[in-house]
């Protein structure tokens, strides 16, 4: 649907008591969720007063949605991809080594891929670990805290308490680095 200028996408969730709205990158494509029901459906006016009320932040979201890293990453040339990949393979390797000693474990294989959504990957059972390229477009520091979310999970698979407790312990800081990445 329409709200004045904006093209609003309208999403029905059973399980949501209230709206939602977002921006969903790369293209700032603004969804509104909302609750399903078949006694009162939301209806189209409603959306709308809800869309206008938040106007003012959905202008300044949209705005940095479109000129942000993920934007960048979704309209690259393959030339810029190849870019990224040559930053991303000269600084991971020595972050690697790095941090092997620190957490005593061993990387057997190193890759890396243009990837839309994630941020690395690792198979414990063979120890190969996959890093996004894209990361050459986001501060060092985010990259580090891929190798080492990715290492940890050498030690730890999953993401539950134990390997939360793991990385609060070597990298204290790691949940405002994986904000920047958000």
């Amino acid at each position: 649907m329409f709200v004045d200028d904006l093209e609003v996408w309208v999403i029905e969730k059973p399980r949501i008591h209230r709206m939602c709205l977002r921006v969903q990158p790369p293209d700032a494509r603004i969804e509104v969720s909302v609750p399903y029901s078949r006694f009162a459906p939301t209806c189209d006016e409603e959306v709308a007063d809800f869309v206008r009320r938040k106007r003012t932040w959905l202008d300044k979201t949209v705005a940095k949605t479109l000129v942000s890293p993920m934007a960048q990453a979704a309209a690259a040339t393959p030339e810029q991809v190849k870019q990224w990949r040559q930053v991303v393979e000269a600084c991971t390797p020595p972050l690697v080594a790095e941090w092997e000693q620190i957490l005593g474990v061993k990387a057997e294989t190193l890759a890396y891929r243009n990837m839309k959504s994630r941020w690395g990957s690792c198979q414990p059972t063979t120890g190969r670990i996959c890093i996004n390229v894209r990361l050459a477009l986001y501060p060092p520091k985010c990259l580090e805290y891929v190798v080492v979310h990715e290492l940890c999970h050498l030690l730890v698979r999953g993401h539950g308490p134990d390997f939360k407790n793991l990385m609060t312990r070597v990298m204290p800081d790691w949940k405002q680095r994986r904000a920047k990445l958000r």
